[in-house]
């Protein structure tokens, strides 16, 4: 049987969708699409760029110092170029750098930020 990654789908959850949209799509120059929750009409959804076909992406579960669990526990990360970038964008968008670009070994380097809704996460990229 072939390895599938486990996580499908996530969902950021804001108070403010236009505030929340504009962080996003400055921050890592994405246009988001509305998607509409079809249990739900008064659900607004706006949808990050990427192919539903395509299933999938990895992810672990976390036991680290200083990080609570329960209390925004869950970190997301979007891939990136060079995380600097993206990174470079965060307070002018409104958000908040946690902890600028740092190495993680041969699995590269990682930057996390907050964004304008209080969340937590983090920018990935290679070099």
């Amino acid at each position: 049987m072939a390895q599938k990654n486990s996580v499908v789908w996530f969902e950021i959850y804001v108070e403010d969708m236009e505030r929340a949209v504009n962080f996003y799509e400055k921050v890592l120059d994405v246009k988001l699409e509305n998607i509409n929750d079809p249990s739900d009409p008064s659900v607004l959804m706006k949808a990050f760029p990427g192919h539903m076909e395509e299933y999938g992406a990895a992810g672990a579960l976390v036991k680290m110092e200083g990080v609570e669990a329960g209390k925004n526990s869950t970190i997301i990360y979007f891939g990136c170029e060079d995380c600097t970038v993206e990174e470079s964008r965060v307070v002018a968008s409104g958000g908040q750098v946690h902890q600028s670009k740092m190495a993680i070994g041969e699995h590269g380097f990682i930057s996390l930020v907050v964004d304008t809704e209080g969340n937590t996460i983090g920018l990935h990229s290679m070099k």
